[in-house]
């Protein structure tokens, strides 16, 4: 029999107290396929009552499980089948979407999760005429609510990238920040921008329940970058051997109390357990920063050459840690990189020495993608779409998940600063490239997948 020693509880014990290690989130995946129907009041009905069959109780087993064994869990989540499917047979006009929308935003309410994601279409190959309406209807859906999340997926290693979703969704971007100005437009902080999109993220705002996916499951994403940090402490002025390999034992240290928790909530629950997220998300909180990490292996700012390198390595060793701590290891898996939820990268947007160019490179070895970064508010649609279309490539290229969610903060201009409170943090605005790729964006059509990809 294990036991456990005097020193390794004190060490668990401090990750959570003092170095702000948590369970970032338990997301219950739904499938809502069997909700669809032809009349919108009737899919509205079926929805609600399918959501409150599964997750009434969510909140309470992960309260529950935080009290009695001390491990904080942050966000309790929902995520649902891509509802541009479920939609499809009864959503004719603007006024549908905005309808079903608001009956998935006070259910979750009602169940008391945080966010709910699922407000998402797949349009890789292509848009049909249902998608085009469902993608247009997004910015009043995310004014008219208030913690459900929206994605779109324009873009796959094997579909190539749609352009043509790439336009509209720069245009979705700037119309839903016009639509929430009044608060930061803060709703583009619930919209993302996906290329290979995984079907069992936890994380918001991209989280959606696969089609792939079963019935019903739990997954678990846990962070933790404060105890890496305290952890890389005891590797300073050591090589990269050394550093790699304690990266490594604590990876594997905080995978195991995520694995627990999701066990035991699927126990409880009684839902199957899906997969352990591996991701190190930083808070605005000090000393839970993955910036802080990257300085501390050398950099004397993100940023700074090296940086991209730095990332790269983070990422791997926490990977091969946790790996062989969980069961299932899926989701995204890896280190992110948000702006404005991470006060090392905020302190280094300020000292200028990350700029918008040097953190998509930095996209090209982390977990995601451009995350929580605000931008001037009088930043052109074909800009956005720009952005949007340079990271969609990274991921095709590299065959990797890259995301965008960028916001356009109204009235704003770089230099100023946009606050959203609690985990969504505060972000400068960011400078953006002043010149046009208008004539680029307005070819349209699809880029087709690259050569890469064909490996049947």
């Amino acid at each position: 029999m294990n036991t456990i020693s005097i020193e390794q509880a004190i060490e668990t014990t401090e990750m959570f107290s003092k170095e702000h290690l948590d369970v970032r989130t338990i997301t219950m995946g739904i499938s809502l396929l069997d909700t669809m129907n032809s009349d919108v009041d009737k899919l509205c009905k079926n929805i609600e009552k399918k959501l409150l069959h599964y997750a009434s109780d969510l909140v309470k087993v992960a309260n529950e499980i935080s009290d009695e064994y001390g491990i904080p869990i942050v966000n309790k989540r929902i995520s649902i089948t891509p509802m541009s499917i479920i939609t499809e047979p009864c959503c004719k006009k603007e006024e549908d979407y905005v309808k079903v929308a608001k009956t998935i935003d006070a259910v979750a309410k009602k169940l008391k999760v945080d966010f709910i994601g699922g407000w998402s279409a797949i349009v890789s190959g292509g848009m049909t005429e249902n998608d085009k309406r469902f993608l247009s209807a997004i910015p009043r859906v995310l004014s008219k609510t208030n913690v459900l999340c929206s994605s779109v997926v324009v873009g796959s290693t094997k579909a190539g990238l749609d352009m043509d979703a790439v336009k509209l969704c720069g245009k979705i971007i700037k119309d839903t920040a016009k639509l929430t100005k009044n608060n930061y437009s803060i709703g583009c902080a619930k919209f993302v921008v996906f290329a290979n999109a995984v079907e069992d993220n936890p994380f918001m705002a991209g989280a959606f329940h696969g089609i792939s996916q079963g019935e019903v499951v739990l997954n678990v994403g846990v962070s933790g970058p404060g105890v890496v940090r305290k952890a890389l402490l005891t590797a300073k002025g050591q090589d990269f051997t050394t550093l790699c390999e304690t990266i490594k034992k604590i990876a594997f240290k905080i995978t195991r109390i995520g694995q627990f928790v999701g066990l035991e909530a699927s126990k409880r629950l009684n839902v199957p357990f899906g997969i352990i997220d591996l991701s190190l998300a930083p808070t605005p909180a000090k000393g839970d920063s993955v910036a802080d990490i990257l300085e501390l292996i050398g950099l004397e700012s993100v940023g700074a050459p090296g940086t991209t390198c730095a990332l790269a390595l983070l990422n791997d060793q926490v990977k091969k840690g946790g790996i062989m701590a969980a069961r299932n290891v899926g989701g995204l898996s890896g280190a992110f990189i948000p702006v404005s939820e991470d006060q090392g990268m905020i302190n280094a947007v300020v000292k200028k020495s990350l700029t918008l160019e040097k953190l998509e490179a930095m996209t090209c070895v982390c977990s995601v993608g451009l995350d929580m970064i605000a931008i001037p508010g009088d930043t052109s649609t074909e800009t956005i779409s720009g952005i949007i279309a340079d990271e969609m490539m990274i991921g095709i290229i590299n065959q990797k998940t890259t995301a965008v969610r960028i916001i356009p903060a109204y009235g704003k201009k770089a230099g100023d600063k946009v606050s959203f409170g609690g985990l969504l943090g505060y972000a400068p605005i960011m400078k953006v490239n002043d010149y046009s790729c208008k004539e680029f964006i307005d070819r349209g059509g699809h880029i087709s997948a690259p050569i890469h990809s064909f490996k049947n």
